[in-house]
């Protein structure tokens, strides 16, 4: 049986991820987590996040998978350490991916990061940041309105713009080149984030970097997915199913057609109980 990279999230914001990972790796194996009724993870306090996320990895390691990405910056931040030592298996985040890309890609050293409440609180990109360069300048800035929008599959309507320009007012005029989209549902409003942001800003989205370092772990420990491989992915969510899958088949678009996919429709006996965080999936 082939084993799978288990992919998990606050919500549909690890889809960003999961597509450069198919795009990257088609023939590996994804399960996906999104705890969509506990979205969003960020205004919440770090212990219930980290609960949350130990609820999620036991969940998905009954299906034995080969790797744990955590494609949820807020989880990253206060979790990734303790998955880490709670499992066996390879366990990555999406922080310090979305460091090394926007160093990369920046000429003049100056970055801004935008993130949920609970990543900003953090630092974690500030300290990613300056272990790698530690000149870099950072300005940071919490934007919490643009989940929800995401969540509720809202991309492209008038109000969203509203939003956008709102929440990223105070970054207007300040020196950078590069502007990290800290949450990984954020990719999903690039067009609008990049629209006002301006041309000589260069969004750093994590889940290319993210994609590469999942093989380059897979590679070294030989358990890359052979050439025969034909993978059938699994979806699961925790909240209502029907938005999760209108966006996750939308987002993902061709990968979704050329690979079967099952859908895992949560229903009222489940032991997964609809955000009180008091039963564990």
């Amino acid at each position: 049986m082939q084993r799978a990279i288990a992919v998990l999230d606050s919500g549909v914001g690890g889809l960003t991820v999961v597509k450069e990972v198919m795009r990257q790796l088609p023939r590996e194996k994804i399960i996906y987590f999104g705890d969509t009724a506990r979205a969003p993870y960020g205004p919440r306090a770090a212990e219930e996040v980290l609960a949350f996320t130990r609820e999620i990895v036991d969940y998905l390691s009954q299906y034995k998978p080969k790797m744990i990405v955590i494609a949820c910056n807020t989880a990253t931040a206060v979790a990734l350490q303790d998955i880490r030592a709670r499992v066996r298996i390879p366990v990555i985040g999406v922080i310090n991916p979305g460091a090394r890309a926007a160093i990369g890609k920046s000429k003049t050293g100056k970055i801004g990061v935008i993130g949920t409440d609970g990543t900003i609180k953090s630092r974690a990109y500030d300290h990613a940041l300056r272990c790698l360069s530690p000149r870099v300048e950072i300005v940071s800035l919490a934007c919490p309105k643009l989940v929800p929008l995401v969540e509720d599959g809202d991309f492209h309507s008038e109000e969203t713009r509203s939003i956008v320009v709102e929440s990223l007012e105070a970054l207007r005029g300040v020196p950078m080149d590069c502007l990290i989209l800290g949450c990984t549902h954020y990719p999903f409003l690039s067009e609008m984030i990049s629209s006002y942001m301006g041309e000589s800003v260069h969004l750093i989205s994590s889940a290319d970097e993210t994609a590469r370092e999942i093989s380059t772990i897979l590679h070294e420990n030989n358990q890359l997915a052979g050439r025969d491989e034909r993978p059938i992915h699994q979806f699961f969510c925790s909240g209502e199913p029907r938005k999760f899958q209108e966006i996750a088949q939308a987002w993902l678009g061709a990968q979704i057609r050329l690979s079967p996919v099952v859908w895992h429709i949560p229903h009222n006996g489940s032991s997964y109980r609809n955000g009180n965080g008091r039963t564990p999936i």
